[in-house]
């Protein structure tokens, strides 16, 4: 069967990767993702069945998309997901399927996703001391996630990814150490730059660390440090160690990557968002509920796609004065903007 013909926005860029949120729901509260106390919540009936999601899924697919992401919220919250798993892992076109976690539950559930044919994990990791944990997410559980880096090993999961938000003050002189955790747990470490997306209504741009302040603290600590080629539309760039030692820099706050983005959102009640700083999404929910057919829920994605144009995080670059991307009210009002809502 032939591979279906990529869908290109109006800036050239395909339809390639989709990331589905599967709840809102967070066991956590990390203070770069929900740092105020109380949330206002997705409806429960709102919610997608996994039937729909598959079906959506499907859709997208079918317009060349070939790498899905489940997200959340923490995905592992959804009941039965290894159900979900299995249905997307049949998608024909499919080529990759995906997780991320912040893998407090990780070990409960790492054998059944990797039964059900789930092929990768990134697990978020923000520090190797459990007093920071428990200050930054203000719960517990950092022994859980460590413990549940090993369980993917154990499972058979290859590939795993350690994804670390580095925020002066908190955490950035911890890079070194990072990198050899995940040398030692088989897994590449990537540092995500502080955003001041969705629900970082504490954010200030004094607490970023940027891609060229890390480059240089572990080139102090490792030596030098080689970039290595990009061949994907994935938002880290690599790097290799004197040693081989693989990790990557994701720079959305300071080196912009929206010339080669590919990936579009879908929240847990079917709100189908295009860019991270985007400020509203297209129901998918609706038309599908209402008897849309394939063929009509591939035509409004093919549309809006088309007419897609962003480029938030360049956008956000080029502002003086820089603030959090939405204020709390706002984020109140729409609880569809959070972070944990609509997936990182």
């Amino acid at each position: 069967m032939a591979e279906p013909a990529h869908v290109l926005d109006a800036r050239g860029r395909p339809l390639g990767q989709l990331r589905i949120s599967v709840t809102d729901r967070c066991n956590l509260r990390c203070q770069y993702c929900m740092p105020e106390e109380e949330y206002n919540w997705l409806s429960r009936a709102a919610l997608l069945t996994f039937d729909e999601y598959a079906r959506l899924a499907g859709v997208f697919v079918g317009l060349g998309v070939a790498k899905v992401r489940l997200t959340g919220g923490e995905p592992l919250l959804r009941q039965g997901l290894p159900e979900l798993v299995r249905a997307l892992a049949d998608l024909p076109g499919v080529a990759d399927l995906a997780l991320t976690t912040n893998g407090v539950l990780l070990r409960r559930h790492a054998a059944a996703l990797r039964a059900a044919g789930l092929d990768r994990l990134t697990v978020s990791l923000d520090t190797l001391r459990a007093d920071r944990f428990r200050a930054l997410a203000r719960r517990g559980g950092h022994d859980a996630v460590i413990d549940g880096i090993r369980a993917a090993a154990e499972a058979g999961f290859t590939g795993t990814k350690i994804d670390t938000v580095v925020m002066r003050g908190t955490n950035e002189d911890e890079l070194a150490a990072l990198i050899g955790f995940g040398r030692a747990a088989g897994a590449e470490v990537r540092f995500i730059e502080y955003m001041d997306v969705g629900g970082a209504t504490h954010w200030r741009q004094d607490l970023v660390v940027g891609r060229a302040a890390m480059l240089a603290a572990l080139t102090s600590a490792f030596g030098p440090v080689t970039e290595l080629p990009k061949h994907d539309r994935a938002p880290a760039d690599r790097f290799a160690l004197p040693d081989g030692t693989v990790f990557g820099i994701i720079s959305s706050t300071t080196e912009p990557f929206c010339a080669t983005c590919d990936r579009s959102r879908l929240t847990a009640d079917g709100t189908w968002y295009r860019c991270l700083y985007a400020t509203s999404g297209t129901d998918l929910r609706g038309p599908l509920r209402d008897g849309a057919s394939t063929a009509e829920l591939a035509g409004i994605v093919t549309r809006i796609w088309g007419e897609r144009a962003d480029r938030g995080a360049v956008d956000r670059l080029g502002q003086r004065d820089r603030v959090p991307f939405v204020s709390l009210q706002t984020l109140k009002d729409d609880p569809r903007l959070e972070m944990h809502t609509r997936g990182g």
